[in-house]
């Protein structure tokens, strides 16, 4: 009777891996691990990356917008000051003061008297906007309330002794970080001035008895520069 001889192959497999697969086994697990790894690393550097490119963004787009919208509302406003009649619109190389209205979110809706300008020290300094009602008692100051004084005469460092964070007077007067490190905010003026002849662009637009036809602003932070903002004023008979 002949007998069943297996094979040397089966026998091979019934004896699993030798040493020499299992160490390059293990190597190539090791390999797709540290991949793996190293992807998931890149993957989440590269999202911190885009969140911060993203917020500085943010901060840029929420600056532009506001300016945007309430520069697209501005008044040929006048009030009272010192006993004389004085045009609320003054604009300055990196100043700006213009009326216009403000929804109830701020505290009280109406007609207000905007100012923007740079505060701080350095490179990198603060936007600020200060909001005061455009009403005589709020505009003569109080208790919470600085008086306000026409731009033109007042130096761009006097409102810097007030803190950024204000709200005062039930919202008819109030102060806020527009944007933080900023590093350029350059303003122009378009339009036809007193005693011009043609329309042009200005460093500064002051004592005017018409608002300019376009403001540009051009506005950098220390990491995001930023288009030039052209805004268009409305229309004034």
């Amino acid at each position: 009777m002949s007998g069943f001889i297996p094979s040397n192959s089966g026998g091979r497999r019934g004896r699993g891996f030798t040493l020499i697969e299992l160490v390059i086994a293990l190597a190539i697990i090791g390999l797709i691990s540290l991949l793996l790894f190293s992807g998931l690393r890149l993957g989440g550097r590269s999202w911190e990356a885009v969140e911060t490119v993203g917020a500085r963004l943010s901060g840029l787009r929420l600056a532009d917008g506001f300016i945007r919208r309430t520069l697209g509302q501005a008044r040929p406003a006048t009030t009272i000051y010192d006993g004389q009649i004085v045009q609320v619109f003054a604009g300055e190389s990196e100043r700006l003061e213009w009326a216009a209205p403000l929804s109830e979110h701020v505290g009280l809706s109406g007609l207000y008297i905007l100012r923007l300008q740079l505060e701080g020290a350095g490179e990198a300094r603060t936007l600020i906007l200060t909001r005061w009602l455009l009403h005589p008692e709020i505009l003569e100051g109080g208790d919470a309330v600085p008086i306000w004084e026409p731009m033109s005469e007042q130096d761009a460092a006097a409102s810097s002794d007030l803190r950024a964070d204000l709200d005062t007077a039930d919202g008819a007067f109030g102060r806020a970080r527009l944007l933080e490190n900023v590093s350029r905010f350059e303003l122009a003026y378009y339009g036809l001035a007193d005693g011009d002849s043609e329309p042009d662009w200005h460093d500064d637009w002051l004592g005017q008895t018409r608002l300019p036809d376009l403001v540009r602003i051009r506005l950098e932070t220390t990491a995001q520069s930023w288009p030039d903002l052209v805004v268009a004023l409305p229309d004034q008979p």
